[in-house]
């Protein structure tokens, strides 16, 4: 494994890099994966960053850390445009990195699952106006912030709105589901009382409507926060770590890849 850093606008983002060996021709192109933490879009949870790109860096994919500015500067969409800075430059450098550009994907946790989303919802609309080529391939959003309305978050649709009651009802993201939207794996655990699991319902339901491939776990246990659901995060729920082989099934199946 080797590391990389680079910088996406205002974000900071560090990567874990399989090594290249020649005897390993199988595996010279790899899928990537960018991990946006959670932190109520005010700061990045370390319990959402390392862990979970360990796991999937042992699959075998690329992995990148993204961490996006938070608190007063959240509005405006700040993040949104470091998260489509890192889709793009970790394109731009496939190569280098032995990464297959058409298998990108977007993991997200909490407020960062609403960022995640929100790339789906905003890569091609003219009024957000991001760079073209930035549309993640698959979005993973685990116990996401969806509503900024009923059941919202009220400190992520505050700082994620820069208390614009205009941008408030732009970032409501069930609204802002198309054809488009990229396939997506959610899950929720069910004692949520943070972020509710009726984001993730109502996700789904406004990804069922428009035809978008989904799949939903809403587990009867697990709290907010959670991350990987292991004593190494400090909280181990045996029901809910059952995520993470569900989503590396998923996402593998969704790009061809076999580990």
């Amino acid at each position: 494994m080797r590391s990389v850093s680079f910088r996406a606008l205002d974000g900071a983002v560090k990567g874990y890099l399989q090594e290249d060996y020649d005897t390993l021709q199988a595996h010279k192109v790899r899928p990537a994966l960018i991990i946006c933490p959670g932190g109520a879009y005010r700061w990045c949870s370390p319990r959402e960053e390392d862990p979970p790109a360990f796991a999937f860096l042992a699959q075998g994919y690329q992995v990148f850390i993204l961490e996006y500015s938070g608190g007063e500067r959240a509005g405006q969409f700040r993040p949104l445009r470091e998260l489509a800075e890192t889709v793009r430059h970790v394109r731009e450098m496939a190569d280098v990195w032995h990464i297959d550009p058409e298998r990108v994907a977007v993991l997200g946790f909490s407020a960062g699952g609403h960022l995640a989303a929100s790339l789906g919802a905003f890569w091609n609309d003219p009024d957000v106006g991001l760079p073209k080529g930035v549309r993640p391939d698959a979005l993973v959003l685990c116990y996401p912030v969806i509503s900024t309305k009923e059941f919202a978050h009220e400190e992520s649709a505050q700082w994620v709105s820069g208390n614009d009651p205009a941008m408030r009802e732009k970032m409501h993201l069930p609204d802002r589901v198309t054809a488009d939207f990229p396939p997506a794996f959610i899950w929720h655990g069910g004692e949520d009382e943070s972020v509710p699991p009726e984001n993730s319902l109502m996700l789904a339901c406004a990804l069922k409507r428009q035809g978008v491939p989904f799949e939903l776990h809403l587990f009867g246990s697990g709290e907010h926060g959670i991350s990987m659901c292991t004593w190494e995060v400090e909280t181990p729920d045996e029901v809910c770590r059952a995520w993470v082989p569900l989503c590396q099934t998923w996402l593998n199946k969704q790009f061809g890849y076999t580990p």
